[in-house]
Parts: structure tokens; C-alpha cells; sequence
């Protein structure tokens, strides 16, 4: 572990380890912040007038409203998580990490690929990442600073997964079964098309990228003030785990290639008949599709089932939080929009009437990413909570003439920041790097301040480009 004081860091390097510090002591797990939320949007709705009995029955009912979402949503940290872990992967991973010729440039790479696989998953990306700062780190050759290339492959997460495949809000939006009648109402359904994959989303997407990639450069420490993972006494030795020896006739079938390889052509077949029949963005909206061949694919990567189960139940643990917290941000959806109070109106109505007075335009981008950045620094999500922003958020957007799609990716992008300050979603990466928070927030609360003020710029601008569209219903 690091041997590292705050008296070596001077400046805003220092002012960064002392905030991680207090925010490693003082922050307590994100659960809580779920179970407050509820507390509080319980009392919000009795203040706004609802009667006790109300917001408990609305509390009661609209618990498990997003059953089938809190499933498919810990089904892409699963996914995720299972493929990176296969040994086809640990030998690509092995192989590019000797691309890099220089100790800054294997931090910019690592910073470059957690980018580019979380805009595919980024459960995906943050075990991917981190086995190759790992591999890199192992480099006799390159003496690359561990905290950085830590830090570098937790940057998918604070930059850019939000707008990608495993978006939460882009993929709940394009699903009409799994939105809530209420969001359904205000918004229709909005496909990759209206979201993600606009240009103006992609081009937010690469600048985002670019960004995050010369700041990971520029601060990567150099000469003496580089320390690698030797130095912070961290141990590199990876291997990917054998399996036990066959001890019965019975499970001849587990240890098989087989029933994966024909479980996997049957997938593919499956993917190709929906390309040829269906619209592509209909297919890759397909939050369900999305996850079969996520999870059929790690399947076939791992090579045998016992392998692919092994893998799962090392994963398993990494869901937990997606179980327990998204079904509290139903309950707090259905508060919201449910509970009438005075005059029939809800907190939701209350707080759309409040964004509704910004106006359009530029102000209401900004308003709005600021508030999704610090609700989001309170409750880490993995944007589980734009259940419980989108139907007031959404709202004020029709009242103002804001563009749907455009709004979802104002969310989005906003989303990703607050992930650089608080650890929380640091901790399956931790996990893989052997190292604590309080050694990578100090780079990544750099980026921080790179990346809020051009988020905001390109919300702003970008908004401008858009124009209205009224909703699509299924």
C-alpha cells in the first residue's frame, strides 16, 4: 500500500489527497444516501400536503415498479465483469500492454482504452482497465507511476460511460416496458437515435475523451516523484485461475466446449436475423438483446460452462449494489409523481414548475446539469436515479421547448462527474489494483476540474443545435 504522505504533494495535488482523505472517512456507503433520499422525498411530499397514509402506500406500491430494469442493470456490471475476466481477454490485455514506449504514454493509453471500452460497458471497462494498468505496471522496461495508471482506467467511468451502450437513462428511455406509465406519459420512447448516437452526443463524446486523455499525460508524474506499484508494495503476480480437475463422468459436459459453441451460434444467428429484419436502431436500442449477447459472449469466451459459472459467481458480488438501491429509486419515482398534495399536485409538479422558470435554451442545460452532478455526488447511482429526476426533469424540458433526446444527454453527461470526486464506484477497480481511493482521487479530482466547465460549455452549445420534438408513444 502507498507509503505516500500529503507533505509530498504540493498545491492542488495536495488539496486533492486531503479531500479524498475526508471523503474516504466521512462518506458513508451509498445505501445510505438511498435510504435518506426516500426519507427525505417521504417528508417533501407530506410538507407539499400529502397525508402520511399516501406516501406510505405510494412508498408500498411503486417498490417494485422497476423490477425487470434493476435486473437488466445489475446484468451489465454481471456481463461486464464475466467477460473481462475470460482468458481470451487477459491475453489481449497482456498483448497491448506493450504498446506504450513511454511511462506518460502507457498512462494516456490506459486512460484512452477505459474510454473507449466503457462506451461498450462500463462494467466492462473498469476490470478491463485495471488488469492492464496491472500489466503494464509489470513492465521491467517502463516505470510508470501506479497511482496514475489507476486513476487513468477509472475514467470511463468519470467521463464518458454514460454516454455510451450502457447508458442506464439512454436505455430505459428506449425501452417502453421498462419505463414507468408516469415518464412514459411525458416522454414516449426516445431510441439511440435521439440520444447517444446523435452527432452532436458523439462529438460531446470524443471531445470528453480527448480531454480526459491530455490531462491523464500532462499529470502523470515523472523522475522521482513516479511510484510504481513495487514502491507502494503492491502485488502484480496475475494469473488466470486453472480449473479443477474433472472428478466424476458427469461432468464431462461442463468442462465442454461444446454446448457454449452451439449456444453461441445460435446467438449469432439470432443477431443476424434481427439486423436483417428489424431497423438498426431498433436492434441496437435493444436493452435485453444488448445483455443476451453480452452475457452469451462470456459464455463462449470463458470456453465451458464451469468456467462461465466460476467466472459468475466472482461476479455476483458486484451487483449488490444495483439490487438493493435501484428499487429504493423507485419508491422515491412513485413519491414523486404520485403522491398528491395540495391543490392535486406532486413534488414532481412542484420542482418541474421550478426548472420550468429557468427558461430554455442555455440556462436550462446548465441548471440542470448542475443539479444531476450534485444530486449525483449525494447519491451514486450508475444513473439509477434519473427514475427519480426524469419525470419533473423531463417536464420542465416539454415546458421549455428543450429537446427530449438532448435532456437525456444533458443527464448523461453531468451523471459521469460526480464519479471523479466520490469513490464509491471506484471500489471493484480498488479491488483489481490493490490500492485505496485516497491514491487515485487526487488525479481524478484533476480531471474533475478539466472536465466540469467544458461539460458545461458543450451542453450549452450543443443544446442550441437542437429543436424540439414532441414525444413518440409506442
Amino acid at each position: 500500500m502507498s507509503t505516500t504522505t500529503m507533505e509530498d504533494e504540493r498545491g492542488l495535488a495536495r488539496f486533492a489527497q486531503r479531500s479524498a482523505a475526508w471523503t474516504e472517512k466521512w462518506f458513508p456507503d451509498a445505501y445510505v444516501f438511498a435510504l435518506a433520499g426516500v426519507v427525505l422525498v417521504a417528508a417533501a411530499a407530506m410538507v407539499n400536503g400529502a397525508s402520511p397514509a399516501t406516501v406510505a402506500e405510494t412508498f408500498g406500491d411503486g417498490f417494485w415498479d422497476l423490477a425487470e430494469f434493476t435486473l437488466q442493470m445489475a446484468m451489465v456490471v454481471l456481463t461486464g465483469y464475466i467477460v473481462a475476466t475470460s482468458a481470451p481477454v487477459a491475453r489481449i490485455i497482456e498483448r497491448i500492454a506493450t504498446y506504450p514506449a513511454t511511462p506518460r504514454g502507457a498512462v494516456a493509453f490506459v486512460a484512452l482504452m477505459s474510454c473507449l471500452v466503457s462506451m461498450v460497458n462500463w462494467g466492462l471497462s473498469l476490470v478491463f482497465s485495471g488488469l492492464l494498468a496491472r500489466a503494464i505496471a509489470r513492465r521491467s522496461d517502463l516505470r510508470a507511476d501506479y497511482r496514475a495508471l489507476g486513476a487513468a482506467a477509472y475514467l470511463g467511468l468519470g467521463a464518458v460511460w454514460a454516454l455510451g451502450l450502457s447508458s442506464s437513462a439512454a436505455q430505459l428511455q428506449a425501452t417502453a416496458e421498462s419505463l414507468p406509465p408516469e415518464l412514459l406519459e411525458i416522454t414516449g420512447v426516445l431510441d439511440f437515435g435521439a440520444t447517444i448516437l446523435t452527432w452532436q452526443s458523439l462529438l460531446m463524446a470524443a471531445i470528453l475523451i480527448a480531454l480526459s486523455v491530455a490531462v491523464a499525460w500532462a499529470s502523470a508524474p515523472q523522475g522521482k516523484a513516479v511510484r510504481t506499484a513495487e514502491d507502494m508494495g503492491v502485488d502484480l503476480s496475475d494469473s488466470v485461475e486453472r480449473l479443477a480437475p474433472r472428478s466424476r463422468p458427469g461432468e464431462w459436459l461442463e468442462y465442454s466446449w461444446i454446448l457454449p459453441a452451439l449456444i453461441g451460434l445460435l446467438t449469432l444467428g439470432w443477431v443476424v436475423i434481427q439486423f436483417a429484419t428489424l431497423p438498426f436502431l431498433s436492434v441496437i436500442s435493444s436493452l435485453n438483446g444488448y445483455l443476451m449477447v453480452f452475457l452469451i459472449l462470456g459464455l463462449v469466451l470463458h470456453g465451458s460452462p464451469r468456467a462461465f459459472l466460476n467466472a459468475t459467481g466472482k461476479a455476483v458480488p458486484t451487483t449488490a449494489g444495483v439490487l438493493v438501491q435501484f428499487p429504493l429509486y423507485a419508491a422515491m419515482a412513485a413519491i414523486l409523481t404520485r403522491a398528491e398534495g395540495s391543490g392535486g399536485l406532486t413534488v414532481s409538479d412542484q420542482l418541474a414548475d421550478l426548472f420550468t422558470s429557468i427558461g430554455g435554451g442555455g440556462a436550462f442545460a446548465v441548471v440542470i446539469a448542475l443539479y444531476t452532478a450534485l444530486l449525483g455526488l449525494l447519491v451514486p447511482s450508475g444513473g439509477g436515479k434519473w427514475l427519480v429526476e426524469a419525470p419533473y426533469v423531463m417536464q420542465s424540458a416539454t415546458d421549455v421547448g428543450m429537446n427530449l433526446g438532448w435532456t437525456v444527454q444533458i443527464y448523461n453527461a453531468a451523471e459521469a462527474l460526480p464519479n471523479l470526486i466520490n469513490p464509491f464506484f471506484m471500489l471493484p477497480l480498488l479491488a483489481v489494483l490493490g490500492v485505496r481511493a485516497r491514491d487515485l482521487v487526487g488525479f481524478t479530482f484533476l480531471q474533475f476540474l478539466f472536465h466540469l466547465p467544458v461539460v458545461l460549455l458543450l451542453l450549452w452549445l450543443l443544446g442550441m443545435t437542437f429543436e424540439f420534438e414532441p414525444p413518440v408513444m409506442p
